[in-house]
């Protein structure tokens, strides 16, 4: 499982940064968003792949048994995807701004921005 989701990184750090490459702002943004999601599968990928052994602590206070996740990954995962939305949120509004002073999305139109 562990194998397959190592390529699904790699793949998703690939299309990443080939969208990054274009001159297309609209798909320097999906870029961003690719490679952001990406590392949020590494991250929790490191911490280790227990299927049905959630990281929670019975109601009774007791240690589960091992083996148990780990939350700590989870926990950064799930605020990386919350600062993930607050970047999307605020690189899709400078997309339409750009888009809307420059009438273009193409990063070489972008030269005469003073305006």
């Amino acid at each position: 499982m562990e194998a397959l989701i190592a390529v699904l990184v790699g793949v998703l750090f690939a299309a990443g940064t080939y969208s990054l490459m274009r001159r297309s702002v609209v798909k320097l943004v999906i870029g961003v968003l690719l490679i952001s999601q990406g590392a949020n599968l590494l991250v929790f990928t490191v911490g280790g792949l227990l299927a049905g052994r959630p990281a929670l602590v019975p109601s009774d206070g007791t240690v589960p048994p091992e083996p148990y996740g780990d939350p700590l990954p989870q926990a950064m995962v799930l605020t990386a995807i919350v600062i993930g939305f607050g970047l999307a949120a605020f690189l899709l509004a400078l997309v339409a701004r750009a888009q809307e002073a420059v009438g273009s999305d193409d990063i070489n139109a972008y030269k005469n921005t003073d305006t």
